[in-house]
């Protein structure tokens, strides 16, 4: 099947993930998605396909020479975020793009323009895959599931290309970060893998953010307004003082690169409760700790002023930089690298502002960066997916199981 074809047969199906679910995965409809790509990597002659309980499917592409070779995995996600529709995909293929502002819905007056998208101009001439305005396109990683399925489908019709042992792994909720967590890494059974789950062509990255969550939970004292000098405690206040003394130069909207930030994600309350959420980024780990302790102290400072007990912390770390695990086994980004400049792409390494499932599964024993999957503007309606990335992502994974088995172990 062509590459192109099989992206857009995914994109079909709508897999959003939910971040109220209690469930894994955190929605049933992933499981249809699931179940069609256990009988598509059965189909193309994988061996070793099953999908288990929650939605999780692993494949095997038996190696083809007697030769020591390492086991390797190529993993990429099946949701889509939950920050917009997935439901009823409508992609267009525009065809020699032209430059000039895309119009995606014409009597809605959506349009991607080149001012506001100029990542659009790196394309011109290109055949690029664009939504209609109203969902995200789902290139995020859907893209990433046709590439691998091709370089396999490719792998078996090239017998002449040698390999080891190759496995490949589909996960759900990657979008709402628990992608990982049930990931049997025991199972998958490889050295190293790789996530096929990052942007623009030539993207390498094996640094993320190193992450947490603060939960602050505001207890105040309600009393009639009349008479409430000397008694009341407006959490809602004292929630916008909590937010008033963080640092306000610290946050995405001010930060790019290696700066952490500080980021406000959801507030809510009354006289009586309130309740601050935020999110702690940054890449060094020790100013990772040095930003959590901040969090610390000013709520112990804060509940000397307002009360013991005013505020509660809950503070719970997500993920860590995973160059700490990678640094030790270099060679799998230098075997990236090869595989790139193989196919006349020039590698671009770049940190992750976030994190990815390969971030945790490092943590788990199985090392793995991220590489480029082509698509563009992830999560809205403006995403857009190059087909000639989409090409070469494909003809990297290919390099990189041939290039692993050339090696001497």
């Amino acid at each position: 099947m062509d590459i192109t074809e099989r992206f857009l047969s995914y994109v079909a199906f709508d897999t959003q993930s939910s971040e109220e679910s209690t469930t894994t995965p955190s929605t049933h409809k992933q499981f249809a998605l699931a179940t069609h790509l256990v009988d598509e990597l059965k189909g193309l002659g994988l061996t070793e396909v099953e999908m288990d309980s929650m939605g999780y499917v692993y494949a095997t592409l038996p190696a083809n020479t007697d030769e020591p070779v390492p086991t390797i995995g190529f993993i990429a996600h099946m949701d889509t975020s939950p920050d917009a529709s997935g439901a009823d995909i409508k992609p267009r293929i525009v065809k020699a793009y032209d430059g000039k502002d895309l119009v995606l819905d014409a009597e809605a007056g959506i349009v991607t323009d080149v001012k506001t998208f100029p990542e659009l101009l790196d394309h011109v001439g290109e055949d690029i895959i664009v939504t209609d305005g109203h969902t995200l396109l789902g290139a995020d990683d859907k893209a990433g599931i046709a590439e691998i399925v091709s370089a396999m489908e490719y792998l078996l019709a090239h017998p002449e290309i040698k390999h080891g042992k190759v496995r490949v792994g589909f996960n759900p909720d990657e979008e709402i970060g628990l992608g990982a967590h049930h990931f049997d890494v025991k199972k998958f059974g490889c050295d190293w893998a790789y996530t096929m789950d990052g942007g623009e062509l030539g993207e390498i990255e094996f640094e993320n953010f190193n992450a947490a969550g603060a939960k602050i939970e505001i207890n105040g004292v309600s009393v009639h307004p009349g008479y409430a000098k000397g008694k009341m405690v407006n959490a809602a206040l004292v929630a916008a003082d909590f937010i008033h003394r963080m640092p306000a130069t610290e946050t995405p909207a001010t930060t790019e690169g290696y700066e952490g930030f500080f980021h406000l994600t959801g507030i809510e309350g009354s006289v009586e409760k309130a309740t601050v959420s935020y999110i702690i980024r940054d890449h060094d780990r020790a100013r990772f700790e040095t930003r959590k302790q901040m969090v610390a102290s000013l709520v112990e400072g804060m509940n000397r002023q307002y009360g013991e007990g005013t505020l509660v912390l809950t503070l719970k770390d997500q993920y860590y930089n995973m160059r700490e695990k990678i640094e030790p086994v270099m060679h799998v980004i230098d075997i990236i690298k090869e595989a790139m400049e193989q196919a006349g792409i020039e590698p671009q390494v770049r940190a992750i502002r976030g994190g990815t499932d390969g971030a945790q599964l490092s943590f788990m024993g199985l090392p793995c960066p991220n590489i480029f999957a082509g698509g563009l503007n992830f999560h809205g309606p403006h995403e857009f997916l190059p087909i000639p990335n989409l090409q070469k992502a494909c003809e990297v994974v290919v390099n990189i199981v041939s290039i692993t088995a050339q090696r001497q172990w």
